[in-house]
């Protein structure tokens, strides 16, 4: 998928999210794909550093 387009997709995502889910559930939702792109970025440079790219 070309870079252009996937934030596309990703800013339709969370403009749907927005008319459909609570605004505190999405500040919980926000908080947990936060949490889970840092975790991931975590795992990955770490993986890169040890050399298991």
């Amino acid at each position: 998928m070309d870079p252009r387009e996937l934030t596309l997709f990703i800013s339709a995502v969370a403009n749907s999210l927005y008319e459909t889910v609570p605004p505190a559930r999405l500040a919980v939702l926000a908080a947990v794909f936060t949490q889970l792109g840092d975790t991931l970025e975590t795992l990955a440079a770490q993986s890169a550093f040890l050399g298991r790219e």
